[in-house]
């Protein structure tokens, strides 16, 4: 089965580290560390009482992907081929002790995030005081890369496996009455809830714990989240590291939607 395939029927896959891919994980965990280092970017990303270093944009990758001179290299390129216009990659770090409650965060949001990992789907922005969701972001697909060989119970990456399928029809229902042009500015919080308490309902989590240089690509409407830490023994205080790319969709919301626009979307980069 090819690495498409696994992806529209499970909603991942993972891939094997190379030399090239471990020189990029190399060279883009010294720009981690560097990143973390940063005062002002502790200040803006350091969540979750020290536990959960977000780091949007964080790590300065070109837009094909290179680190400081390093070409971004995996076997998962080849399954996103053509790579769309790459952002800055997401500088993702888990500590010890994650999860802690995030600054604001309900009681209820945090005992959301220990019992069910944070589960959400990307490209859902919470908006307002009472937090409704929007589909703000359209992603082409997730693609992380781990940079440092961190034990397998660091917080790892959870997947709902066929959470995708679930949620897409989820959101073409609820979408099917309202204009195209206005699918963004739609309220889909009502719809996106229970479609997430149906996953939980048929499927349960799977972690995807990498070494560095392995990548894990991710359906952009798969269902996923962080697991608690687990790992026992040393404290690990460099924490479990992982870069994140989220290219966006050309075609908005109707491609990010569609089952078979992902090609299309992207080689029109």
């Amino acid at each position: 089965m090819t690495p498409r395939a696994q992806l529209a029927e499970r909603g991942w896959v993972t891939f094997p580290a190379t030399k090239a891919s471990l020189r990029w994980a190399r060279a883009a965990n010294d720009a981690a560390t560097a990143v973390l280092a940063d005062p002002e970017m502790r200040r803006t990303w350091l969540q979750c009482e020290g536990t959960w270093f977000v780091g949007v944009d964080a790590l300065p990758t070109d837009r094909v992907g290179a680190i400081n001179g390093v070409p971004l290299a995996s076997p998962a390129l080849d399954a996103v081929s053509p790579v769309p216009p790459l952002h800055p990659a997401q500088l993702s770090v888990i500590f010890p002790g994650y999860p802690k409650p995030r600054a604001g965060e309900s009681d209820a949001a945090f005992r959301f995030r220990d019992a069910r990992h944070a589960a959400h789907v990307d490209g859902l922005l919470a908006e307002g005081p009472d937090r409704r969701r929007f589909i703000r972001e359209p992603h082409a697909f997730i693609l992380g890369i781990a940079l440092n060989d961190a034990p397998p119970e660091a917080s790892p990456l959870v997947v709902w496996p066929g959470s995708h399928t679930v949620m897409r029809a989820a959101f073409r229902a609820a979408l099917k009455d309202v204009p195209q042009r206005n699918w963004s500015e739609t309220d889909v919080t009502q719809a996106y809830t229970q479609a997430r308490k149906q996953v939980f309902d048929i499927s349960e989590p799977v972690a995807v714990p990498l070494r560095p240089g392995e990548a894990v690509l991710v359906h952009r409407l798969a269902v996923h989240g962080i697991a608690q830490w687990r790992a026992q023994g040393e404290s690990f205080p460099q924490g479990r590291r992982i870069a994140y790319f989220r290219p966006q969709l050309e075609g908005g919301v109707a491609d990010w939607l569609s089952t078979d626009s992902w090609k299309q979307s992207v080689s029109r980069s």
